[in-house]
Parts: structure tokens; C-alpha cells; sequence
């Protein structure tokens, strides 16, 4: 039987992607885990593996379409003696577009983006009375080779096809019956309708507005949609609160110069960020009941300290995480996090590499700003803003003495966070920076 080859959800915040490129050519012959196509995501370009072997009988979506909505069919693969023509195409396959500026959001409910990739409708392969099983002629041989059950076989193919890894995965003789249905619920009282969320002006009122002015518009990608949306819902949402410190980086400074010059052979060269990074993952693990995120209804409390970093992009930013930052020496970190920025820059970052953590750092230090306030990138509790460090007149034990003085700025998700848990995670923060020695002890 033809199985349509679906749009995959490659990210769980995906909801469609544009297809960038296809790697195969109707008539190829394909395997499960060949890369048939490169899909671009929000943020990244992504290879896309078929999950079945068979050929490819219909591309039914050109390259370069943009708005392709995850689970759209976007090719056709047939099995040994079939023909595109007698297969039945489920739904039409969208147009290549050119990209459109952002419409107002309707009412109407979105399908789930976390949704697996090739998510299988009611029809699944259950082997049920009445019911049709789906299978590869490939799990189907493996499965008759090894006595194995398909009708007790989850498939995870596309439809719920069973595939071979899932045939591999199943114990011969002891496939689990299929799952009798649940019982219907009873229906649920409709949920009132939420308040649609403040849009802004419209493109054609500020274009009304600018009427007789010169202008160039600029379309949104994907990326800047994303980034839009995300922020958006960021300050709508979480109740932000901010404290602020600045931290003396003369210790840090020479610590750092000593530092460079034993690494030198090494071909190492730390950044005042990597110590930035450092302080903050070893502050969490030293605050640890502020290395946490808000989960909707409930707190997560994390034991790593994982730690994004936001990176500057045309058009954009990442925000790559650095995984188990506070075990990490000096020089481990500044190797990841040149990584990560290099191919940050050229969006090969995949989405687990730039998800996740529960605190952000943003330093705009290196183009001169003092001091700013940055917003939280959810599910994050806290990122800290780090400006430029600038010599400064203090007082210290009532002479006047110049220091390299660093403002930064700590913004809150107070529902996971309070005032004082707050100030203490800032604290360590800054005692780490100014006793650099000590924080790597």
C-alpha cells in the first residue's frame, strides 16, 4: 500500500517548515534512514530520513515551498509493484508561496506542534476486528521470520504503519494484544473563550500612517516570526522583575591574563564571557532552589545547571544551551560555546542544541552598552543582561580608588522566583566573578 510521506514536526515548537531541498527524485529507491530532503525550521535546516523502505512515486510539494504545515503530505511512497495512479492522495499539497506578512490569529484552535512527525489518525495499525494493519512488506517478512504477532505491534511508521525497527523491537511470541478502546467520556462543559491577544497596528494602518513617505518592507522569516511570537507572549505573560549589581573585574581580569598565558601552547584564549558563564552555573548550583522554570501549572526544579547564551545572528538570535555548565572547566566551556556561536551563525544548530535550560545570559558588553534589561525567554525563571566593563571611580575604605566595574541586570519570572531567592542567586553571581579563584576551587 502507498504511504504518504508527511511533513515532520522536527522541533516541539514546530507547526510548518518550508522545504528547502529535496535529496531524492521520484522514481529513487529509499531505505529507512536515508535523507530524502532538508527542511528549514524556525531556526535551523534540518535533514529529513524517510522511515520506511520503498519509492518515491510523487513529490507532491516543490522545493522552496514555504508554509508547509507539519503532517501535510509532501511525497508519495509506493511499495514493489505499485503506481502513483492508484494511490489515493489525502489531502491537496500546498502551492510554493513567496512569504506573507503576518496575518492577525484567528480563533480557531492549532493542531499540536509536539505532535510526533508522522502522527497516525484513528485508523492506526491495531490489527482490530474490521480494522486494516498496515505494515512494510520488510517488518511483514521480519515479523513472519521471528513468529511475531503484527496485530499486537505499535507502528510508527507514517498512518501508524508498522515499520521494521518496530518489528525489531517487539519479542517474538509476546506482542502485546491490541489495547481495547477506552470507554467514551462523558462531554466536557465548553471552556470559555479566551480573550484574543492584542496585535498591534495592522500592516495596512501604519502604512496609512507613512503615506507619501519613503519605505522598504520587509517580509518576516521564520526565525523573526518565531522570535516576535515568543517575546510577545514573554512580556504578556510573565510577571518580570529586575535587580540590579555591578561587580568588580580587576581580580578577574588578572586572573585571566595569568590564565591566557599558560593556555597559550594549548591554543586557548578565555573570554570574560566564559567566566560570565561560569559564575552563573556555579551560582545555580550554589542557589539552587533558583535553578528552576515555570511549567504551566507546577515548577520545575533542575540539578544541572544548563545555561543559553544568547548569540547574535543576522536577522536573529540563538540561544544555545551549555549543558552541565558548573562541571565544566574554563577552557571545555570556551571550546562549546565557540562551537556552538560558529554554527549558530550558520543555523546548523539543532533544536535540542538551542532548547531547554532554565537560565539565559545576554552580554551586549562588547558593543558598549552599560546596562540594559532583557527579556525572559521562557520556560526560563531568570537571564542575566551583562554590559561593558568601565573603569569607575568607588570608594573603598573611604579612598576614592578606580575599578573595572560591570553592571548587570537580573531579569525574574517572579512566579518561580522571589525578591530575596532572586538577590541571593545575583549575589553568588557576583561574588563568583569577583573571586574568580575561589568559584573554580
Amino acid at each position: 500500500m502507498a504511504v504518504e510521506i508527511l511533513m515532520p514536526a522536527l522541533s516541539p515548537t514546530m507547526e510548518e517548515g518550508t522545504l528547502a531541498r529535496w535529496l531524492v527524485k521520484e522514481g529513487d529507491t529509499v531505505k529507512s534512514g536515508d535523507v530524502i530532503a532538508e527542511i528549514e525550521t524556525d531556526k535551523a535546516t534540518m535533514e529529513f530520513e524517510a522511515v520506511d523502505e520503498g519509492t518515491i512515486g510523487k513529490i507532491m510539494v516543490a522545493e522552496g515551498t514555504q508554509g508547509v504545515a507539519v503532517n501535510t503530505p509532501v511525497a508519495l511512497l509506493l511499495e514493489e509493484g505499485e503506481s502513483a495512479d492508484d494511490a489515493k492522495v489525502s489531502s491537496p499539497a500546498p502551492e510554493a508561496k513567496a512569504p506573507e506578512a503576518e496575518k492577525p490569529k484567528t480563533d480557531e484552535p492549532k493542531a499540536d506542534a509536539a505532535a510526533p512527525a508522522q502522527a497516525a489518525p484513528a485508523q492506526a495499525a491495531s490489527g482490530g476486528r474490521g480494522k486494516r494493519l498496515f505494515a512494510s512488506p520488510l517488518a511483514r517478512r521480519i515479523a513472519a521470520e521471528r513468529g511475531i504477532d503484527l496485530s499486537g505491534v505499535t507502528g510508527s511508521g507514517p498512518n501508524g504503519r508498522i515499520v521494521k525497527a518496530d518489528v525489531e523491537a517487539a519479542k517474538p511470541g509476546a506482542a502485546k494484544p491490541a489495547a481495547a478502546q477506552a470507554a467514551p467520556e462523558a462531554p466536557k462543559a465548553a471552556a470559555p473563550a479566551a480573550a484574543a491577544a492584542p496585535q498591534g497596528m495592522s500592516a495596512d494602518t501604519v502604512r496609512k500612517m507613512l503615506e507619501g513617505r519613503e519605505i522598504e518592507e520587509v517580509q518576516l522569516d521564520g526565525m523573526r516570526r518565531t522570535i516576535a511570537a515568543r517575546l510577545s507572549e514573554a512580556k504578556q505573560t510573565i510577571p518580570h522583575f529586575y535587580l540590579r549589581r555591578s561587580a568588580k573585574l580587576d581580580a578577574l581580569v588578572e586572573f585571566r591574563a595569568t590564565l591566557n598565558k599558560q593556555l597559550q601552547p594549548r591554543g586557548v584564549k578565555l573570554s570574560i564571557n566564559d567566566f560570565i558563564i561560569k559564575a552563573c552555573a556555579v551560582a545555580l548550583q550554589q542557589v539552587p532552589d533558583a535553578n528552576a522554570v515555570w511549567a504551566g501549572d507546577r515548577i520545575f526544579k533542575l540539578t544541572p545547571s544548563d545555561v543559553a547564551v544568547a548569540v547574535a545572528i543576522e536577522g536573529g538570535l540563538f540561544t544555545p544551551v551549555l549543558k552541565d555548565a558548573h562541571v565544566k572547566t574554563l577552557s571545555a566551556l570556551s571550546a562549546e560555546m565557540k562551537d556552538l556561536a560558529s554554527r549558530a551563525k550558520t543555523k546548523k544548530l539543532a533544536p535540542h542544541e538551542y532548547q531547554g535550560g532554565s537560565f539565559a545570559i545576554s552580554n551586549l558588553g562588547m558593543f558598549g552598552i552599560e546596562n540594559f534589561d532583557a527579556v525572559i525567554n521562557p520556560p526560563h525563571g531568570a537571564i542575566l543582561a551583562v554590559g561593558a566593563g568601565i573603569e569607575t571611580p568607588v570608594v573603598e575604605h573611604g579612598e576614592i580608588v578606580i575599578r573595572n566595574m560591570m553592571s548587570m541586570t537580573l531579569s525574574v519570572d517572579h512566579r518561580v522566583i522571589d525578591g530575596a531567592l532572586g538577590a541571593k542567586l545575583l549575589d553568588a553571581i557576583v561574588s563568583n566573578l569577583e573571586h574568580p579563584v575561589a568559584m573554580l576551587a
